[in-house]
């Protein structure tokens, strides 16, 4: 049967094709990526159609939380003197006369005890440019010269290191028209003695 063969003995030798390994091996493989490819894109559509569940859960757990405004915690009243506890000496500084009687008849009015009225002295007669002028030692600074401010808003403060007692002026000046209207001035005295909180923002979720 050609020359490649050569018959020996009575039995003919058997036509056998050479194997061919190669190609099944790609065989193989190509159906591996095919289905891989496959398997791929199902998942894909299953993600697609379910919404995402790792994108779902990272959203619920996000870090963009809307800014939570709380109010802190109110501070403690002020230990201030109610104004029975105060005594004010109403000095006139302007040419007005009557001015000091008169605003010191209102101030005991409203609770304050009245001490000197008269002119102011030298040193502040017919100096004082604005509606006042409330003067005390240094103690009263943070004590009785806040609650006889909430009376006459706009009056300058001032304290003598040197001065004893714990009474304060009252020095009525050129702008001096009124004190405070009562209400108006026990809603800053209310508002003095209890501050309002101060709301501070922080994110929540």
């Amino acid at each position: 049967m050609g020359g490649n063969y050569r018959i020996k003995g009575n039995k003919y030798p058997r036509m056998r094709r050479p194997r061919r390994r190669g190609r099944l091996v790609a065989l193989v493989v190509a159906s591996a990526a095919v289905l891989g490819v496959g398997g791929w894109g199902t998942w894909q559509l299953i993600d697609v159609f379910t919404g995402g569940g790792r994108k779902a859960s990272a959203a619920g757990s996000g870090t963009d939380c809307a800014p939570e405004t709380r109010t802190s915690p109110s501070p403690s009243a002020k230990a201030l003197p109610e104004p029975r506890a105060i005594t004010v000496n109403v000095l006139n500084a302007t040419t007005r006369s009557g001015l000091a009687k008169k605003t010191a008849d209102e101030l005991k009015k409203r609770g304050f005890k009245i001490g000197d009225v008269g002119n102011a002295t030298k040193q502040y007669d017919k100096k004082v440019k604005g509606p006042g002028v409330l003067l005390g030692p240094a103690s009263a600074l943070d004590t009785s010269l806040p609650v006889l401010g909430t009376q006459l808003p706009g009056a300058e403060r001032r304290t003598e290191a040197t001065r004893k007692g714990a009474a304060v002026d009252l020095v009525i000046g050129d702008g001096f028209k009124e004190l405070a209207k009562k209400p108006d001035a026990d809603r800053a005295l209310t508002k003095l003695a209890r501050p309002e909180p101060a709301p501070s923002s922080k994110k929540g979720c």
